[in-house]
């Protein structure tokens, strides 16, 4: 068979269209193509700011003797994680059971069906360190298939029931972890219990949570947002200490393009001072959000300034053409020989972004560049990220001003790290709201432009209206129809529709919003059969159809509750449903909560960073939404309105023009007497008298609502 990586909507499988090596796509041709042959798949899964993804295939993948190996033996067939999660979390499980470790790239030799019997991460091209080369475990596994392939077939089964065993026991734990409901209703409360434990996992000493790698706790932020927001008082400020801590520490590291603007993957160290560089979409729209979110609620610590930096990077360095944003930027640079604007050759993993203390009296003169090394932490004789691990007075704050934008320009001449082209509708989903949120919190209409931009993009290139489907990825401006959304990426667009409903009042959001909530339920949901007839519910899987290797391998496809990288999808679903409920009074969104949420108990005691979203949207069921309608007057008074509303309109208040076609049911009977405006300002579904005027809107906030 030949390569049939050309034109994959993923630069990562692009890079691999030119290998000596008949690379195919996770479909079933390449594993009905394996059945034929009788030969093992060999899975290769990484992703395009994957830096040993790149060494392997430079060492092996590029090599035509491995390649005409391969071909020979066995159906190489390769996988962009990003792309295709549901194929990474399954055989991230079996290679974790076969090796007791993982990490990518994966490499993982499966039966013509799909079950794994052999696995391990990055091979070396010659034997090193007690690893054997990446030739050398090819001939022993095709070996193993040609003289005891009945031992290779029961591995395999045994790993796939291994598989399925690991899902089904986290299920069984989180449900034993039930605390059940007193009679009068009043459970323990989740999201305190998950902060007295965040609280003892914090390092007290750099801020953040747990060792090294130390990564961004982005899913857990809004949890810490929604206690920090609650009603007790005590509770709330010990939440708003936690939360003002962790975004503090990062700030002030080298988790943060201290430069450009931005945060890398994670830390190294312990103290956030050595990042591993690639630069994610994901990581980048939570930390925007968290910040500009921050900023309103206290300003005055710096939150504005990072909010600002990282959506100028997103917007500078990650937006496409047409709007959507690219998912990635690569760890690594380039090699060059020609040396840049600073007199230095800049390659290899995190090369564009560090510096020397000769680099930066270079860019800066002798003087303002030992400065700056100083305040950034460059020590003599080493290439290093910049970042002061503190907050910076006045004057250290306006040495760092002038100096940042030379030094900007200086870096711009060195060979940029590649650019993960490929759009993912959850990732993008993410970025939308941020932006939407940020363009409001910050008062930059530019930003509030770019998310509805990036919105109308992904409507009209992922959504299929006639088929009502959402395609996962796309590449330049061409969805790739062959691989669905997962439930996260319908969530997390409907959760962006939204954002941009409240931050402008257009209900033609608010209507795609409620199109994906409604195309969510019908693709990933069904009747709970453990539920009985006394408490009847639905059942949430993350993929709308799940491939046969993968049910094969020990998969199922049903819903992961847990958040990663990103927050789970139904954690997420949840959060739109109750938006929705709150919006359009329609119990029914509320009743599907429940399912999607789960027992939470075991998870707020024990792993609350794996949970934070669900946690949040927990807290959120303890309150009671806020509505401002508006209803009659000129666009200018309602204009007017919005803006005494401030940034509530983004923080939980909805102002809702009750005139606008489409406008949702908390609006009904919102009526303005003889067109006289008119503002209705109602909380937990009970409305105060309504008033005429702005200043009148004013009061009644001032006042609580």
């Amino acid at each position: 068979m030949p390569n049939r990586l050309t034109g994959q909507s993923s630069a990562y499988l692009r890079q691999h269209a030119d290998n000596p090596v008949a690379w195919q796509p996770f479909d079933d041709a390449a594993f009905a193509e394996a059945a034929r042959r009788d030969v093992p798949v060999f899975l290769s899964v990484g992703y395009a700011a994957c830096h040993w993804c790149h060494v392997m295939a430079h060492e092996s993948f590029e090599d035509p003797e491995i390649g005409a190996y391969l071909d020979e033996h066995f159906v190489p067939v390769k996988v962009d994680r990003e792309e295709r999660p549901d194929v990474d979390a399954v055989y991230m499980s079996a290679t974790q059971l076969l090796t007791r470790q993982g990490g990518w790239p994966m490499s993982v030799f499966l039966t013509p069906d799909g079950r794994a019997f052999h696995a391990g991460t990055y091979f070396p091209p010659r034997p090193a360190h007690g690893m054997p080369s990446f030739r050398q475990v090819l001939e022993a596994v095709t070996e193993a298939w040609a003289t005891r392939r009945g031992e290779l077939e029961q591995a395999a089964d045994a790993v796939a029931r291994a598989v399925a065993g690991q899902a089904e026991d986290l299920r069984t734990a989180l449900a034993a972890g039930a605390v059940p409901v007193p009679a009068d209703g009043a459970g323990p409360d989740l999201p305190a219990v998950a902060l007295e434990v965040l609280l003892q996992e914090e390092d007290p000493v750099h801020g953040g949570f747990g060792g090294a790698p130390k990564f961004p706790p982005s899913t857990v932020l809004p949890l810490l947002e929604r206690i920090a927001a609650g009603p007790d008082a005590p509770t709330a400020e010990r939440a708003r200490g936690l939360l003002g801590r962790t975004l503090g520490a990062m700030r002030v590291s080298a988790l943060f393009d201290q430069v450009g603007g931005g945060f890398y993957r994670y830390s190294v160290t312990r103290e956030w001072s050595l990042p591993h560089y690639e630069k994610m979409l994901y990581d980048n729209a939570q930390l925007l959000r968290a910040y500009a979110r921050a900023a309103a609620r206290e300003p005055g610590r710096g939150d504005d300034r990072t909010a600002a930096d990282t959506a100028a990077f997103l917007l500078r360095e990650l937006r496409l053409p047409g709007g959507a944003f690219a998912s990635s930027l690569d760890a690594d640079s380039p090699a060059t020989d020609s040396p840049s604007a600073a007199g230095d050759v800049h390659s290899g993993e995190g090369a564009f972004y560090v510096w020397t203390r000769a680099e930066l009296a270079a860019v800066l003169g002798p003087q303002r560049g030992t400065a700056v090394a100083d305040l950034m932490g460059v020590a003599a004789g080493r290439a290093q990220p910049l970042h002061p691990g503190r907050a910076l007075n006045e004057e250290e704050q306006a040495l760092w001003d002038a100096a940042r934008p030379e030094l900007a320009a200086a870096r711009a001449a060195r060979p940029a790290p590649a650019r993960d082209d490929k759009v993912v509708a959850g990732w993008n989903g993410l970025t939308v709201t941020a932006l939407a949120e940020a363009g409001v919190l910050l008062q930059d209409p530019a930003l509030l432009l770019a998310a509805e931009e990036a919105a109308g993009h992904l409507w009209e290139v992922h959504w299929d209206g006639g088929r009502r489907r959402l395609a996962r990825t796309s590449h330049a401006g061409s969805a790739e129809r062959s691989i669905e959304g997962l439930l996260e990426d319908y969530a997390l667009l409907a959760e962006a529709f939204l954002a941009l409903y409240r931050a402008t009042g257009a209900t033609a959001w608010l209507r795609r919003a409620r199109t994906l909530a409604d195309a969510a339920e019908e693709r990933f949901s069904h009747p709970d059969p453990d539920g009985g007839e006394e408490a009847p519910g639905r059942a949430w899987s993350d993929l709308a159809d799940v491939p046969a290797p993968l049910l094969a391998a020990g998969g199922s496809g049903r819903a992961q509750p847990l958040d990663d990288v990103t927050p789970a999808g139904t954690a997420v679903l949840a959060a739109v449903l109750v938006e929705l409920w709150a919006l359009d009074e329609d119990e029914a969104r509320a009743r599907l909560v429940p399912s999607l949420l789960g027992p939470l108990e075991l998870l707020a005691r024990r792993s609350p960073r794996a949970a934070g979203r669900a946690l949040a949207v927990q807290a959120e069921l303890g309150s009671a939404p806020t509505h401002v309608v508006l209803a009659g007057g000129t666009a200018e008074d309602k204009l007017e309105a919005r803006r005494a509303v401030g940034p509530a309109a983004v923080l939980g208040t909805h102002v809702i023009d009750a005139d606008a076609p489409g406008a949702p049911g908390a609006a009904r009977g919102k009526t303005a007497p003889g067109g006289r405006f008119t503002v209705y300002v109602c909380r937990g579904f009970a409305c105060r008298a309504p008033v005429h005027t702005v200043a009148g809107l004013r009061e009644e906030l001032a006042a609580g609502g």
